[in-house]
């Protein structure tokens, strides 16, 4: 079976500990639940996501050399 967390193009996924997540949301004024949703069922996940886990994303961008998202794990 192929693992498709590790094929080329998808970019990394990492899930936030409870500091950086406290950063990322003051650093927007939100809450954990305005963030975007991802499923728990995404191949792309970390295996140790959990439903409740925020995760950054971190791909290329043609315009900056890196962008950031977060997603929050749904089931």
């Amino acid at each position: 079976m192929v693992d498709v967390s590790q094929h080329e193009l998808v970019p990394e996924h990492t899930v936030l500990d409870d500091a950086a997540l406290e950063g990322v949301l003051e650093e927007y004024g939100i809450k954990r639940t305005d963030l975007p949703k991802i499923k728990a069922s995404d191949p792309a996940l970390p295996e140790t996501a959990e439903e409740g886990d925020v995760i950054q994303i971190t791909r290329q961008s043609r315009t900056t050399d890196t962008a950031t998202v977060y997603r929050l794990v749904i089931e």
